[in-house]
């Protein structure tokens, strides 16, 4: 079953070639520190949205595996960077978290992002409010940082 949402969040992910960040480069592949600390991935469907995903680890409580793919509209407008770019992003996506007992989410992902000019590079931080739908209702969250490299 783990394997199947993996390769599931992998397709999604790496499927199509439509759509660009700010150039020609919309996958990238990096990795995320914090809670989860993992594989983080990205693509771009349009010059302002992209998908996000991330195969990770939760460390603490009982260690789990934690995947969780989200819909994120970046606004490139609010502040204005010399060099690069520093957009603010928001969204809306889903968690599984895999431990002895399996949790289901809504995540509500907010971050802020840095596009390097000349390279194809991206850092990141988020903190993202987690609606808890199974087994129980409630409340969570996740925050990081990350780093991710776009190829062409």
């Amino acid at each position: 079953m783990r394997f199947f949402f993996t390769a599931l969040i992998v397709i999604t992910v790496l499927a199509g070639t439509a759509g660009a960040q700010s150039s020609d480069r919309n996958i990238g592949i990096g990795a995320m520190l914090g809670d989860p600390t993992g594989i983080s991935f990205s693509y771009w469907t349009a010059p302002t949205r992209s998908f996000s995903g991330a195969s990770a680890w939760v460390f603490h409580g009982d260690a789990s595996l934690h995947l969780h793919m989200d819909y994120l509209f970046h606004r490139f407008d609010i502040i204005e960077y010399t060099q690069g770019s520093l957009p603010l992003y928001y969204g809306i996506g889903g968690r599984l978290l895999f431990d002895n007992q399996d949790k289901v989410g809504i995540r509500f992902p907010l971050g802020i992002a840095y596009h390097f000019e000349h390279e194809p590079l991206e850092v990141f931080f988020e903190i993202v409010p987690i609606l808890e739908l199974m087994p129980a209702t409630g409340l969570s969250g996740n925050g990081g940082v990350g780093i991710r490299y776009y190829f062409r």
